[in-house]
């Protein structure tokens, strides 16, 4: 309060010092306007690569389209997670510097990672042509990154490999192999999942450990939780929904959601090491 008075009393006698000398002045002419400079030019920054890969993240919200409203929550929980299983990564000096350990219950500050959260089935109005975006895959020290991620049917998934070594990547829904892609030392390959996969899985025969997960969906109303057990759905056209979070091994949860146009719904899951998981 005391600045903001201070203010005030600058102001005032800034202003009637002004209008004195605009007083002794009214007889001269007026000083001619000064020359504007000209508006500066706007650059506009170079477009990325098509192959440049995003963050997840950035990724999952290029994919959904503008408009409509959202929904946001957290992924929790709770309970001690199971103990991670040990990875023996074999004699490939290309390995070097991977985890050692497989942990699919990916917990921080009581935060679920990994979570694929959607729409279940059909949108009215969804998009009816997949997004032009990349679904990308890496594999970068013998582990694919993310290890959870969404498309939707159609979508191009594109195997990056950053290593110096020999990878494959065989694509499963089930029982059933869906592809099996060679890929060669810092080469990048694509491959299509078929229209009536949903939960891809991804492993490579040479470096068995290495897992990865693509859940595939009709629209692009869908979205990752991160670190912190975040995830934000964009975009999605008003109307009441069944919203589905997915987890490699604590199973899949379901929860109601009502959207509105340009605003944010609110809905958090809760999973347990007994795969007795709840939202609310």
């Amino acid at each position: 309060m005391k600045l903001r008075t201070l203010g005030l009393t600058v102001l005032g006698a800034v202003g009637l010092t002004a209008l004195t000398a605009c007083k002794k002045d009214e007889a001269a002419a007026p000083a001619p306007a000064p020359a504007q400079a000209p508006a500066p030019a706007t650059v506009k920054a170079a477009p990325l690569p098509a192959d440049t890969p995003l963050p997840q993240e950035q990724e999952e919200a290029a994919q959904a389209p503008q408009g409509g409203g959202g929904v946001r929550g957290f992924v929790t929980f709770k309970g001690t997670p199971p103990a991670p299983s040990p990875i023996t990564p074999g004699t490939d000096p290309n390995c070097d510097g991977m985890d050692l350990v497989d942990q699919p219950v990916q917990v921080k500050d009581g935060k679920l990672a990994n979570v694929l959260v959607r729409v279940q089935g059909n949108v009215p109005g969804q998009p009816t042509t997949p997004p032009s975006t990349l679904v990308v895959v890496d594999q970068n020290r013998c582990t694919y990154l993310p290890r959870v991620q969404g498309a939707v049917i159609g979508q191009p998934l594109v195997l990056m490999n950053s290593d110096s070594t020999l990878h494959n990547v065989r694509g499963m829904a089930g029982g059933k192999q869906l592809f099996n892609v060679t890929q060669p030392p810092l080469k990048t390959k694509e491959a299509r999942p078929p229209g009536d996969a949903e939960i891809v899985r991804l492993k490579c025969d040479i470096h068995p450990w290495m897992t990865a997960f693509v859940v595939m969906s009709p629209h692009p109303y869908f979205a990752t939780s991160g670190e912190d057990g975040a995830f934000h759905l964009q975009g999605v056209p008003p109307g009441t929904y069944t919203l589905e979070a997915w987890h490699e091994t604590l199973g899949t949860k379901t929860a109601q959601v009502t959207v509105k146009e340009g605003q944010d719904a609110e809905v958090s899951f809760e999973f347990t090491a007994a795969k007795q998981a709840r939202a609310r």
